[in-house]
């Protein structure tokens, strides 16, 4: 196992009921953004029991942050911030509600060139205006980490950034969100969290099984409870597990001490970038083939995988990752998600553009930066 050092200082305040808290945690005097997404929090009664809960607070509400959060719109939201003299952030929304919101408290307060440059420069964080969130979609982990990716539509690229200073103070997750939520966005959900811990998880061993466990544990949950959810959307203990599982797939925890891939990521955001295809669909497409594709590189992680989550112990190695791959693709599949790229009609001509994209920017992704163009290209190739 690596050197690491791990602290995360968000609150968590979880269960039924609890967004009535979000006022008692937000310092008193604050002058507040509230942001939101595309108004889903009107329909479900979550913005009623916010205005109820900060009704003390003076409040100025920004609306209209994309599920995959433009830099156009966010911007727009900075200026707000600046000119009110916002002293507090407050995300109402899911990941992508959040993503964008730490995006502004980093902005607001950058002063070296364009707020831009925090993604493609990977300038410094200078500073960031505190943040709280209540989450209505249980996917991205954004609520207990330090990173956001956001998407710039002039340049059609969507790129990450990571500051402890983006952390929220307090997330609260309540599970009956997820009762109105349509059967898309869970099954999301299930995907996005799933496809997290893979890539923490197959790489190679590090002898870390207290890390490697925790992994394979939400793993099995989202494989068991996120069928149930789908099934039914009112089972409050099953959406509870999932969004429980979903935070925990990426706080940190389960990445302290191995090897990190997210060359699935990496790829799937150009995915998204170029035809806008959801988050967790492009990596339900991009992971199978990055397993076959690194089969050999990936093939102790692959194998423990198969054994221990799908209960794959029969076979030799190679029918055994086979079924592991297969195995992974059915349950993407069985949730609504379509795992090649002709279903999102995309073809080579994207293949194309994002391999010169990666080509242009110079480096190379995954555990071992040994994943370029020709890999990427071999990758996509394998998902048509």
């Amino acid at each position: 196992m690596y050197n690491f050092e791990f602290q995360n200082p968000v609150k968590i305040i979880f269960g039924k009921g609890e967004i009535s808290k979000v006022g008692l945690n937000i310092p008193k005097g604050s002058k507040i953004l509230l942001t939101y997404g595309g108004g889903s929090i009107f329909k479900n009664g979550v913005y009623d029991q916010v205005k109820s809960a900060i009704k003390v607070f003076d409040v100025i509400e920004f609306g209209g942050i994309e599920p995959n959060p433009h830099y156009e719109t966010l911007m727009k939201a900075v200026e707000i911030a600046k000119t009110e003299s916002i002293t507090f952030l407050l995300s109402v929304g899911g990941g992508s509600v959040l993503d964008g919101t730490k995006f502004i408290a980093a902005a607001v307060l950058f002063t070296k060139g364009d707020p831009w440059h925090i993604l493609s420069r990977r300038a410094p964080v200078q500073g960031a205006i505190p943040i709280g969130a209540v989450l209505t979609l249980p996917a991205t982990g954004s609520e207990m980490n330090s990173g956001a990716v956001i998407t710039r539509v002039e340049f059609q690229e969507k790129l990450s950034f990571m500051s402890p200073l983006v952390m929220p103070k307090f997330s609260i997750l309540d599970p009956e969100v997820i009762f109105s939520l349509p059967d898309r966005q869970v099954a999301n959900g299930i995907v996005d969290s799933f496809v997290h811990v893979i890539e923490q998880y197959l790489t190679f061993p590090v002898n870390s099984p207290i890390q490697d466990r925790f992994a394979e544990s939400i793993l099995k949950t989202l494989i068991e409870e996120g069928p149930k959810v789908l099934a039914n959307r009112n089972d409050y203990e099953s959406a509870s597990n999932l969004m429980w599982s979903s935070t925990m797939a990426l706080n940190g925890l389960i990445g302290a001490g191995v090897p990190q891939d997210w060359a699935t990521h990496m790829i799937g955001h150009e995915l998204t970038a170029y035809h806008g295809i959801d988050h967790a669909r492009t990596l339900a497409i991009v992971l199978p083939g990055v397993m076959h594709i690194k089969r050999n590189q990936k093939k102790d992680k692959i194998l423990q995988l198969g054994e221990r989550v799908w209960g794959i112990s029969e076979g030799n190695d190679d029918d055994r990752i086979k079924l592991t791959i297969s195995k992974t693709v059915e349950f993407f599949e069985s949730v609504g998600i379509p795992t090649k790229l002709p279903e999102y009609n995309v073809g080579t001509e994207t293949i194309d553009s994002i391999c010169d994209r990666f080509k242009k920017r110079g480096y190379k992704v995954g555990e071992k930066a040994d994943i370029g163009p020709t890999e990427i290209r071999l990758i996509l190739e394998d998902r048509l």
